[in-house]
């Protein structure tokens, strides 16, 4: 084709993402992005652009919109800087096993080796922190590798995918006849992989000959849409299910099968004792880390190990295993439902037992959560949540104080990805970024995101990008005037010896009314549950700046701190 029939390189990269079903993309501009950002305006193509305050936002945004929806999530940004500040996002996304593509816009080809301003060698950079990247240096090139970025994103284990797109071949031509996507390729997982239908046997023959087996799942089941074939192979046998943090929402919190989180970070005592009892631990979508292992403190030597996993590399990695079986989960324990199906009936007793660890463990939490201390404990904060929260809501957290509270006391009713929190890397300043991107792909659910003032100080710009989205989400920041996380460490490994981890109490209400955000500063804790509730009620994003107990002085369910 020729003459008006062609297009250039910016508009082949809009279409092609048009052809791959993408609706959202998150980004900043720049000088480099021009092109681009004129294909946008003046094709038709159904795609909303948001444009964030910073490239990480815009990454993070991305990840919660394909965390909670299952597709491929898109964000772009300038060269130079631009390039380097979406990097973090990336690498959570990646490491996460989620879907997110990030587009960054770059120096002409014709420039490279001149020194021009912003010039960086994005390929160089983001080559170990994606699991596909690339810089394309002619214009004919990019539908081809738009098609096998997709492609790598979303097939065996997720992750995130990088493409650098100079700002000279935006402008050159490209053949329309080149401009085409397959659609099945904008959700995830996508062409599911089936185990050996052998290891399926011997896995099934494995269980069943065990006498205390726990099942310990990752992130893995709910990506995998998995949830329901899981909870009717636990209710067949009676045996408990307990998560890593990245695996919440596998089972409803108040199923009577869920243990909830094992491991460190939300793991307490109680929920430890049924993973160094076990005899058995089969790992579902896991890969067994430091984490939620406790530094591989458990399962214990001589622990039977059963792995199921979309990543070969996992399985054996730190434990010898029994039976590992490559293959996408939900495929997977469909056919471990058939197989177990086949075999003679089992009972565990995991419910009996499950019900006795939760009554300990909520015992002593409630118990906390029903003082009236000031400043307010953490406790009372998550038990509000629990109280007022619907079940389809989603909540986000940062890494810090809100996250091991959550991880362990939160009382969801509903199974599916309704909990989001990046355990990967877990950068500060995610939850404010990720929940506007969660927000754009469930829109119907209320959305409420977690954050110690740290991380509010690391992200507080994009309220402004929440204001002009008019998007009902409210945060809630624990406010407690320093890097509690590592404040506590300090304190439990460094016998209390604190050096630079308090900052200025900043009034964070006034800040977000800055912005435009409806917002309470709360320190009496009667008067927080009834501020949640008029913050929940609003049409518009709201904030609750809680003055909350310091961490190094609180119960926080992070088994280290609790020795």
């Amino acid at each position: 084709m020729a003459g008006t029939n062609r297009m250039n390189g910016a508009e082949a990269m809009v279409r092609m993402l048009e052809a791959h079903g993408v609706t959202h993309v998150f980004g900043l501009c720049g000088d480099t992005s021009l092109p681009l950002y004129d294909a946008l305006l003046t094709l038709d193509h159904g795609i909303t652009h948001v444009l964030t305050r910073d490239e990480r936002a815009a990454c993070y945004m991305a990840d919660g919109y394909a965390r909670v929806t299952g597709r491929v999530g898109v964000c772009e940004g300038p060269s130079g800087g631009g390039a380097t500040y979406i990097l973090p996002g990336l690498i959570e996304a990646n490491e996460s096993s989620y879907a997110v593509l990030a587009i960054t816009t770059d120096i002409s080809v014709a420039s490279y080796g001149k020194f021009p301003l912003t010039e960086v060698d994005q390929e160089a950079l983001m080559r170990p922190l994606t699991k596909w990247n690339t810089v394309i240096k002619q214009a004919d090139h990019i539908p081809r590798m738009v098609r096998a970025a997709f492609r790598a994103m979303v097939t065996g284990r997720a992750g995130s995918a990088h493409l650098g797109l100079p700002y000279d071949i935006q402008y050159d031509p490209v053949e329309p006849g080149d401009v085409w996507g397959e659609q099945s390729l904008g959700h995830f997982p996508a062409h599911r992989q089936a185990p050996e239908a052998e290891l399926i046997a011997r896995a099934a023959d494995a269980l069943l000959s065990a006498e205390r087996p726990l099942v310990v799942c990752g992130g893995g089941v709910v990506i995998s849409g998995a949830e329901d074939v899981l909870a009717r192979i636990a209710e067949r046998l009676d045996m408990a299910v307990a998560t890593s943090v990245s695996g919440k929402g596998t089972l409803a919190d108040t199923h009577p099968l869920s243990l909830g989180v094992v491991g460190s970070n939300g793991g307490t005592d109680e929920t430890w004792e049924m993973m160094t009892d076990a005899d058995m631990v089969l790992f579902l979508g896991c890969r067994a880390g430091s984490t939620t292992t406790k530094r591989w403190e458990a399962p214990k030597p001589g622990t039977r190990i059963v792995h199921i996993d979309a990543d070969p590399m996992v399985i054996g990695a730190n434990y010898p295993t029994e039976v590992g079986i490559v293959g996408d989960l939900r495929l997977s324990l469909e056919m471990l439902e058939a197989a177990l199906a086949a075999r003679p009936y089992r009972s565990f007793g995991g419910a009996a037992a499950v019900a006795d660890i939760r009554a300990r463990k909520f015992a002593r939490f409630d118990a906390l959560a029903a003082r009236g201390d000031s400043p307010i404990l953490p406790e009372r904060v998550i038990a509000t949540l629990n109280r007022l929260l619907p079940d389809e809501a989603v909540v986000v957290s940062d890494p810090g104080t809100s996250c091991p509270y959550y991880n362990a006391y939160s009382q969801v009713g509903l199974p599916g990805r309704r909990y989001i929190t990046n355990r990967a890397h877990g950068a500060l300043g995610y939850a404010l970024g990720a929940s506007l991107g969660a927000w754009y792909g469930r829109p119907g659910a209320k959305v409420v995101a977690l954050m110690g003032d740290g991380s509010f100080g690391f992200s507080c710009g994009d309220l402004e990008t929440v204001v002009r989205a008019g998007a009902p989400i409210t945060f809630i920041v624990f406010n407690n005037a320093s890097f509690g996380w590592i404040k506590a460490s300090q304190k439990a490994d460094k016998d209390a010896r604190y050096h630079n981890v308090d900052f200025g109490r900043t009034d964070n209400a006034k800040v977000a009314e800055g912005f435009g955000v409806k917002s309470w500063r709360v320190s009496v804790p009667a008067e927080l549950e009834p501020v949640m509730a008029k913050a929940f009620a609003c049409d518009g994003p709201t904030l609750i700046d809680v003055l909350v107990q310091p961490l190094e002085e609180a119960a926080a369910p992070v088994m280290r701190w609790m020795g």
